[in-house]
């Protein structure tokens, strides 16, 4: 198992048991067409209605979370629409509540419960 692969597979432990996050809600690595061209994200959620509700982003420990991992996944996000975008190397988290409306996202201070 990779350190990245580590991360993920704690962190979806985590929003299961911890923010009671259904599993049979979450895909892990499918791929998706952004600009024409196939990407694979790490982990989409989706709420009960069948709809992408949060994408995540997962790197090794080692990896500092950047602006670049954060672009990485708001351009899968732009064929996903999701609400909530997390990005984590398992030291560190962040995720943020997207407004498609007023255009803008805002920094949570801590992964909202399912």
């Amino acid at each position: 198992m990779t350190p990245e692969e580590w991360v993920r597979q704690n962190f979806i432990q985590y929003l299961i048991n911890e923010k009671k996050y259904p599993a049979n809600l979450m895909a892990v690595e499918k791929q998706v067409i952004v600009n024409g061209n196939q990407r694979r994200f790490d982990l989409l959620v989706y709420n009960r209605k069948g709809e992408a509700h949060l994408i995540a982003e997962f790197k090794a420990p080692g990896v500092k979370i950047s602006q670049s991992t954060f672009d990485q996944v708001v351009r899968y996000n732009m064929a996903l629409h999701v609400d909530k975008v997390l990005v984590s190397n398992g030291l560190q988290h962040y995720v943020c509540a997207i407004d498609y409306k007023k255009n803008t996202y805002a920094f949570l201070p801590e992964i909202p419960e399912f």
